[in-house]
């Protein structure tokens, strides 16, 4: 850009010389001619060419005039696209650090927030009752125990803060023995269930469960007497549960 302004320029100072130099010339070819004979041939074509030259050149700034605008007014259009994406760019930096902020806002709250996960089978033993009382049942198989909330030497579960627990569980019998399993919350029976096989067809039953519980709530599986319950490495009989959410 500064090189093409820079040969306007001069272009226009070299035309300006030019013009003065051809005036003066003609002044005096004029006084000359009122005291000569008439040009010749050569002398009329240099004339024409130098007249010539001199149109070519104005010309020429003239197009070179035009490129500098056009010049110019490409400048602007990249100065407008350059502002452009410098405001959209700035714009995505800050959506960009707003989501990464949320982002560890919700990494921050998910490790925070208590993890409660447990699944245990029952025994390897076979079939367990029926006896003259009830029992607790204690699912000594743990396949999981996120939290440790579950405890397989007493069967109690207890809800490590105050939330909404889903818990689930499964009981199996054959060979003509009825199961049953009942569900305590502390002290309180709260689910009665119970099936009953006979020779060819076995018993099964399962229940599940979703309970507002504070912190320190138990709750364990009980077999009531006269009832039997099985399990193998199969895992017929299980119990299991989780934590939905915290209040």
């Amino acid at each position: 850009m500064r090189v093409v302004v820079g040969l306007l320029l001069l272009l226009l100072g070299l035309c300006g010389s030019g013009a003065q130099g051809e005036a003066g010339g003609l002044g005096e070819v004029n006084e000359i001619n009122q005291n000569t004979d008439p040009k010749d041939p050569a002398e009329e074509s240099t004339e024409q060419i130098t007249k010539q030259t001199t149109c070519d050149i104005w010309t020429e700034l003239r197009a070179l005039r035009d490129m500098v605008v056009e010049l110019n007014v490409h400048v602007e259009l990249l100065q407008r696209e350059n502002s452009d994406l410098q405001t959209r760019l700035s714009s995505s930096e800050s959506e960009l650090l707003i989501s990464k902020s949320r982002i560890d806002q919700l990494e921050r709250e998910n490790a925070e927030k208590p993890k409660v996960a447990f699944y245990a089978g029952l025994t390897n033993a076979g079939q367990l009752g029926p006896y003259n009382t009830d029992i607790t049942l204690k699912y000594s198989k743990v396949f999981t125990n996120i939290g440790n909330a579950y405890n397989p030497s007493t069967g109690f579960f207890t809800a490590p803060v105050k939330g909404v627990y889903n818990l689930q569980f499964t009981g199996y019998c054959y060979h003509g023995g009825n199961v049953a399993v009942h569900v305590y919350k502390n002290n309180q029976r709260i689910m009665n269930n119970w099936e009953i096989s006979n020779d060819n067809v076995p018993g099964y039953l399962t229940n599940s469960l979703v309970l507002e519980l504070t912190a320190g709530d138990e709750i364990h599986l009980v077999l009531p007497s006269g009832f039997s319950i099985h399990d193998s490495g199969n895992n017929h009989s299980s119990f299991s549960g989780s934590l939905l959410f915290t209040l």
